[in-house]
């Protein structure tokens, strides 16, 4: 036998579990070390490691479980009630253990619920052991009242004991309350638990040096006991900072995430999403699956909404505005023969079944019913433009997701130095077409303005938000695609002169070609965009101006200019449509309780837009001299160290360039 590999494995003189008094008085700073320590395991356990290297290490979280209590009665550190007195044991701290196993309940029963990567987000684990799932909230929280009643009389106690043990106390029930299923709490009411949490950090983090840490009540021995075909594990052991350090994010993440009920509008809901997802540090499992079931839970969006009602209000904000398609009254009409009826009818299947190939055909079909008239150049023999609203709105969407993809993989740093060039182009080629698509909806959303001769408020409304959302969803797209423009141009000439920093090893069976179509996989059996192959993206990123070729004599560098000047320029614009874009009110920038994290990003882009003209600059400079490679490094930077995870900016540092 292997004691790497079994559990079970005694060495000579070892005992099975060690010898550990359960029942021993604990003195007051044993009481707060003890809280500590079993914080900092739940808390471990939050950040992603299993509940058998953290909270299942304890003695008392053991006798707790196990065997499983069928009243709340048995969940006792003494189950033959033999011991006497000892109040801080089996009524403080009997009350915080059973709190804080009812929290971890009702986090596992939320991230269960929802979607998340086992293993890699969180483990759900239970190793056979029941979270005091049969047990009401309101029970335990009674026992935590009688614990603090019970520390509030006791006349022993230091006070500044006191007000630790107490402290923690009332921080373990608002969690309780917080963390609690029950519908009858209001937002506000949940806000301000997690409120409340923050304010009572502090008072426990500066006490923490009062407690005495009991080493001796965790052992890694307990992974015995529990179910598990896993191989023992060493105890997992976070500082009470980092720990604190977590707990305080979580409630603060807590706090923000219940915003999102406030509905603004589809757009602004996803920005919410979009933007809270990517905050710094990265929301625990907990809040983001929260988060999931806040948006959509039994078929209701935001608790409220239906799926119906989200996806007609995103429709009349980008295609549709003030539309008798979209009139939620067509619903009331019974007679067959009503065009609205039909209209309610198409509609409603739509709806069960979104996809560009069943709008287009629907579009057509609808064209019946609404009586839409072609755009054409006013020629008899010239050509019918149909705006095909549903179809276009499924098209908007297919290009937000394919520029989202290309993102992620900045994000995720999953590109090489050698890649950045192409797929850079990449993205800005998709959000070209972008453009071109927006440019075309707001076409057909001015003419269905101009045919409208008398507006009611509601419509004046509509029509409003829609060119609102269309100026922004343009300014945005513009800057993204200036931006990609100048690091693909940048990149391209680093690539020319082998600035960048090389792959460690070669790669003998990779090709260009071959990461190419690894790259666009996602995108290889579209139709619509039309993805550009291998040729053509190397046409577009390589050789450019002739670099390398000597044209009219000059020397590759004074040849590389003219791509710095389309570089720097493209920078420049990027720099100011992303300063008007911060500029824009939070309405239009649909960013409606979420400003000052989507105006942060914003900035962070606007940096490294500077840091990008700066590098830029460098380049030129150099190139007006000696050749390039001597007097040039660039450096990339390090994972996470980007302003924005988007926008991977080289620095070039210079060595021997004359000022």
């Amino acid at each position: 036998m292997d004691p790497k590999m079994d559990s079970g494995f005694l060495t000579q003189g070892e005992t099975f579990e060690d010898e550990f008094d359960i029942l021993k008085e604990l003195l007051p700073e044993e009481m707060v070390g003890l809280m500590d320590q079993v914080l900092r395991h739940e808390m471990a356990w939050h950040m992603g490691h299993p509940l058998s290297q953290s909270l299942f290490t304890s003695y008392y979280i053991d006798r707790l479980l196990w065997p499983e209590p069928k009243k709340l009665e048995e969940a006792s550190f003494d189950r033959q009630a033999r011991a006497t007195g000892n109040g801080m044991l089996h009524v403080v701290f009997r009350a915080y253990c059973l709190a804080l196993i009812k929290c971890c309940d009702h986090v596992h029963t939320r991230i269960r619920a929802e979607h998340y990567y086992e293993e890699e987000d969180f483990v759900s684990n239970l190793y056979n052991r029941n979270l005091l799932t049969n047990f009401e909230t309101d029970q335990i929280e009674l026992l935590l009242r009688e614990a603090m009643k019970f520390t509030e009389q006791q006349p022993k106690i230091d006070e500044a004991l006191r007000r630790a043990i107490l402290a923690r106390l009332t921080l373990r029930q608002q969690i309780l309350r917080a963390m609690d299923f029950e519908p009858i709490l209001e937002k506000d009411n949940r806000i301000q638990l997690w409120k409340n949490c923050m304010d009572l950090l502090p008072e426990v983090h500066q006490t923490q040096s009062l407690g005495t840490p009991v080493k001796e009540a965790f052992s890694v021995k307990m992974q015995r006991k529990l179910t598990s075909s896993v191989p023992p594990r060493p105890m997992v052991e976070i500082t009470f900072d980092d720990a604190h350090e977590f707990l305080s994010n979580l409630c603060r993440d807590a706090a923000d995430v219940y915003h999102v009920l406030d509905y603004h509008g589809c757009s602004n809901l996803l920005t919410f999403t979009y933007v809270f997802q990517s905050r710094k540090p990265q929301p625990a499992i907990y809040i983001r699956c929260l988060l999931q079931s806040l948006i959509f839970h039994d078929m209701r969006v935001l608790g409220k909404i239906t799926i119906t009602t989200l996806i007609f209000d995103d429709l009349a904000e980008l295609v549709l505005p003030a539309a008798t398609l979209l009139d939620p009254a067509n619903a009331n009409v019974e007679p067959p023969q009503d065009p609205r009826f039909q209209m309610a009818k198409e509609m409603g299947g739509f709806v069960l079944r979104v996809g560009d190939l069943e709008a287009e055909n629907l579009d057509v079909e609808l064209r019946k019913y609404t009586g839409e008239k072609p755009l054409t150049d006013g020629s008899p023999s010239g050509p019918e433009i149909w705006s095909f609203p549903l179809s276009s709105w499924a098209y908007y969407y297919k290009l937000r997701q394919m520029e989202w993809i290309v993102q992620l993989g900045f994000e995720l740093d999953i590109y090489q130095n050698d890649e950045l060039s192409s797929m850079y182009w990449q993205l800005s080629h998709i959000v070209g077409a972008k453009i071109q698509h927006v440019e075309r909806i707001r076409t057909f959303v001015t003419r269905r303005s101009r045919q409208l001769r008398r507006w009611s408020a509601n419509q004046t409304h509509n029509f409003k938000q829609c060119f609102s959302f269309l100026e922004f969803t343009l300014t945005e797209a513009s800057a993204t695609q200036w931006f990609a423009i100048s690091l693909s141009k940048l990149y391209t000439v680093l690539l020319q002169f082998n600035l960048l920093p090389s792959r460690p090893e070669p790669l003998p069976y990779s090709t260009a070609e071959l990461r190419h179509a690894l790259r666009l996989r996602p995108f290889m059996q579209l139709s619509i965009p039309e993805v550009p192959s291998y040729a053509e993206l190397t046409a577009a990123t390589s050789n450019v101006s002739g670099i390398n070729k000597h044209e009219g004599g000059l020397p590759a560098e004074k040849q590389s200019l003219p791509v710095l000047d389309m570089a720097d320029e493209a920078s420049k614009v990027a720099r100011k449509e992303w300063e008007a874009l911060s500029k824009m009110d939070v309405q239009a920038a649909r960013c409606v309780d979420c400003e000052d994290w989507w105006r942060k990003s914003v900035k962070n882009v606007i940096r490294a837009c500077i840091i990008c003209s700066i590098a830029i600059s460098t380049m030129k400079k150099g190139a007006q001299d000696k050749p390039v490679k001597h007097i040039l490094h660039a450096e990339m930077p390090e994972d996470g160290k980007t302003y924005h995870d988007f926008w991977v900016v080289p620095k070039l540092t210079t060595e021997g360039l004359l000022k």
